[in-house]
């Protein structure tokens, strides 16, 4: 069986721990291959590598960095049908979608191509007398990113390629449940030019979350998952001196109003409810129609859609969605269904019997249809992560609006409609991070930031765009004054411009 080692000093190495971690295959539920799970040392080991290249990496004018970056991306497009099956196979995504997850990385990867432009900083000549006053941003020096199993291209992508391109090195620490993908996109940096340990692979668990949190070389660390970890792990780099950012959970609702093109807004809603089976941190999961004429248009017209959704393994062209990642992660979208049930939502179209012939032992689960789900049911409190929409009912556009406001995730939110000035207010208005106006999953573009507010977020810069950049930097301020009219004699008053 495959064993799955570390990307360390430029190369792959071999777990020394002897403990591993099950790679499954989420179409059959059988295991495909073994990962490690490093040691303390295995991550000590991985940042000396990354101390010893920084500094040379640093020094590198931007320029031929961001030449690293040309090469990568084109290695990328050339790549892509090998890395989007190893993705697929791993995750379950179909391939269409691990494509999307690729590619939305590699767009990070294009917009840090501009880092001589994105690095400049300010000058000022003749801030005071004989005066010249400038900034700069240099690299805080060793950054660490902690991903996710749900984009395993795409999110490392947008951690490591601001912080290498500003001239840090990076340790990775991917998630053990599909882990090929960022020890290949390591090896695909190397080949693009990139120096050996400026980029570090290190799989594990908690005890590598913990020593990189707690690692003294480490300066900073961007972490996407649950709510719960996001706040351990901002809370324990924080109290060791580094900087986070680190994004948590989502629960995104679209608004449907009265004037919305009905076909348009169950389209969307399709798609972004149960796209790559739900588990993307901006799935809609929350429908909001308002008006009973609009909600009942609304469930007539989605129900046949989910009814018909096809589902399958990877290697299935025509699928729209395929199994959940884990067994785990099977169980317990199923519970959640149950719980709805439990708890009076209407269940209009049920999947949780469906199964595949010849994938009897794989994590598929049917699309799920709730209807007449209220705020205080645990389906509607809970990111549930699997392919389950969820329709709340509002009287007005106030009752709707207020839903998002009152969640205590902010990540993403949506609203359809044909009218600017309701489009107009409720972006204005509403306490979400990213808003899509007739736009079911609004990820900004690399070139803008990606973050969300409340529970989903913390920490006060968010991934790509310039706030990668700024997070990646730290900003250094000089105030130069050569001795020419210098009069003698000590000053002892605080220094104005009077």
């Amino acid at each position: 069986m495959q064993e799955i080692g570390h990307f360390i000093g430029g190369k792959k190495v071999a777990g020394t721990s002897g403990r591993f971690a099950d790679v499954f295959n989420p179409a059959t539920g059988e295991v495909q291959a073994r990962v490690a799970l490093a040691t303390d040392a295995e991550l000590a080991a991985a940042v000396e590598n990354a101390k010893s290249a920084q500094p040379q990496w640093a020094a590198m004018n931007p320029q031929r960095r961001a030449r690293v970056f040309m090469n990568f991306v084109a290695l990328l497009n050339k790549h892509m049908d090998e890395l989007a099956e190893m993705l697929s196979r791993e995750h379950g995504k179909t391939i269409e979608d691990s494509k999307g997850d690729i590619i939305r990385g590699l767009e990070v990867c294009e917009f840090v191509i501009g880092i001589p432009h994105l690095q400049k900083s300010e000058f000022t000549e003749g801030a005071g007398p004989g005066i010249d006053m400038y900034s700069i941003r240099q690299p805080v020096g060793i950054g660490a990113g902690i991903t996710p199993f749900n984009f395993p291209a795409m999110i490392p992508m947008w951690m490591f390629a601001p912080a290498i391109a500003c001239g840090n090195a990076f340790i990775l620490k991917p998630s053990e449940r599909d882990p090929s993908v960022p020890i290949r996109l390591a090896e695909l940096m190397i080949e693009a030019g990139l120096p050996e340990g400026v980029l570090n692979v290190v799989n594990g668990d908690k005890q590598a979350v913990d020593a990189i949190l707690t690692h003294p070389d480490i300066g900073g660390v961007s972490f996407v998952g649950s709510t719960p970890i996001a706040r351990y792990v901002y809370g324990t780099a924080a109290s060791n001196g580094k900087r986070a950012q680190c994004f948590g959970g989502a629960k995104n609702h679209m608004i449907i109003m009265p004037d919305a093109d009905m076909d348009q807004a169950a389209n969307a809603l399709m798609g972004a409810g149960y796209g790559s089976a739900g588990e993307r941190c901006m799935a809609i999961s929350v429908a909001v129609p308002v008006g009973e004429e609009t909600a009942n248009k609304l469930i007539e017209k989605l129900t046949p859609m989910v009814e018909s959704l096809r589902i399958g393994p990877y290697t299935d062209e025509k699928a729209d969605l395929g199994p959940l990642v884990t067994r785990d992660a099977y169980n317990r979208v199923k519970g959640l269904v149950d719980r709805g049930v439990e708890e009076g939502a209407k269940l209009v179209v049920d999947g949780r019997d469906f199964k595949l012939q010849g994938y009897e032992n794989g994590n598929f689960i049917g699309g799920c249809l709730f209807d007449d789900v209220t705020p205080d049911m645990d389906i509607y409190k809970t990111e549930i992560f699997g392919p389950v929409l969820s329709v709340v009912r509002a009287k007005n556009y106030e009752e709707a609006l207020s839903l998002p406001m009152k969640h205590e995730y902010g990540n993403g939110v949506a609203i359809y409609t044909r009218d600017g000035d309701a489009a107009r207010d409720f972006a204005s208005r509403i306490n979400i991070g990213m808003v899509g106006v007739n736009v079911p999953i609004p990820v900004p573009l690399a070139y803008h930031s990606f973050g969300g507010w409340k529970a989903s977020s913390f920490g006060d810069l968010n991934q790509h765009g310039t706030d990668s950049i700024k997070f990646w930097t730290r900003t250094k301020t000089i105030t130069s004054r050569w001795p020419s009219g210098i009069k003698d004699g000590a000053e002892f008053v605080m220094p104005t411009m009077k």
